[in-house]
């Protein structure tokens, strides 16, 4: 799994799909309370993903594209939030139609942004999450705009 690839797609589709983009995001992984898929703070250069939900979806999903569409739903709401969308509700809104204009109806992006990933993996809710306090930080990652790093 490569966080930095999915990342260029999910900015190639926000910046198809609504004209928006933003360089030099990082992403850091923390074991977060298992209702809490990520999150962007307000000025951040982070988004930071949960942990526990992500170990978990490796082994819930059935297939690469199914488990690379939840990564890119959730880095979508995160990276839509750093562009300006604020609002947790509109930014839901906009992942469901950035999905909806970058992929087929019936793929797994679709269908998660959407839905209700708790709903649609209910074995996520039974899990132990954290309280934030381990953080990962990921080396590579929004590459394409650090290309000047070696």
């Amino acid at each position: 799994m490569d966080y930095d690839r999915i990342f260029s797609v999910v900015k190639r589709s926000v910046k198809a799909v609504l004209g928006k983009e933003r360089s030099g995001l990082g992403l850091a992984l923390s074991n977060l309370p298992v209702t809490l898929g990520a999150f962007w703070q307000v000025g951040g250069n982070y988004i930071v993903m949960n942990e526990v939900l992500v170990k978990a979806m490796s082994m819930l999903t059935t297939s690469t594209r199914e488990f690379n569409s939840f990564v890119y739903t959730i880095l979508t709401h995160e990276y839509l939030h750093s562009v300006g969308y604020i609002d947790e509700f509109q930014a839901r809104q906009m992942t469901a139609f950035v999905a909806k204009h970058t992929f087929a109806g019936n793929h797994p992006a679709v269908i998660m942004s959407t839905g209700d990933i708790w709903k649609q993996y209910p074995d996520l809710l039974s899990l132990q999450g954290g309280d934030g306090s381990v953080l990962k930080i990921i080396s590579r990652f929004d590459t394409e705009s650090t290309s000047y790093i070696a």
